[in-house]
């Protein structure tokens, strides 16, 4: 198993990187939090978690040793692959996560596209004891600034909530309203926060 890689940034997307390892651009994917703390050009060191497919090999991206055990740890349920944990650390944040299967909030699961009331219940059920010991590392989620006026935001922060699950017209009319609302110096990730915060019921 890659259980992590250090190299040059190569490349940036909202939710994924590509780390220049031993002459390989490695795609990473990412949390959009994770991404937005990489840098292109600049040495950047993911743990990591390869999952193996019939007919893929996919890389997955962390900050800390930490937020890729809860990764792990969410796939242990039935029916939780990779995109759903990494919904699921996307949407609420390794912490707010472990947070909320601990004290049994289901209500707070159900703000993540693909899970349902019972799929909630099932997670807390299963995973409450086991979310103790998974704790983030510091500094998992440092942003990058957006340069003031660059529109580009708007069409990364759709294409993630849509990557998410979110129709596009959800994830447009709530990047909207964001966009009315948010502080001029606001980084990609915290727009992207509160247009999910816009989005939960």
């Amino acid at each position: 198993m890659i259980a992590s890689l250090r190299g040059p940034v190569g490349h940036v997307g909202l939710d994924h990187v590509v780390l220049e390892v031993g002459g390989v651009g490695m795609l990473v994917h990412t949390t959009p939090a994770t991404a937005a703390a990489c840098h292109r050009g600049q040495e950047a060191s993911l743990a990591t978690a390869l999952v193996v497919r019939e007919d893929s090999l996919t890389l997955y991206g962390f900050g800390s040793p930490a937020e890729r055990d809860m990764f792990e740890t969410v796939q242990t349920v039935s029916g939780v692959g990779p995109r759903l944990a990494l919904a699921m650390l996307s949407v609420m944040g390794p912490d707010q996560l472990a947070a909320a299967l601990s004290s049994g909030d289901a209500k707070a699961l159900t703000a993540i596209p693909g899970i349902g009331a019972k799929s909630a219940q099932r997670l807390v059920l299963e995973l409450r004891d086991k979310v103790g010991a998974v704790r983030t590392g510091a500094g998992a989620d440092a942003p990058a600034p957006v340069v003031p006026g660059e529109e580009p935001w708007r069409g990364q922060v759709v294409e993630a909530l849509v990557g998410l699950g979110w129709s596009a017209k959800q994830a447009g009319d709530a990047v909207e309203r964001v966009a009315g609302s948010a502080p001029a110096d606001a980084d990609i990730a915290a727009l992207l926060r509160l247009a999910l915060r816009e989005l939960r019921p």
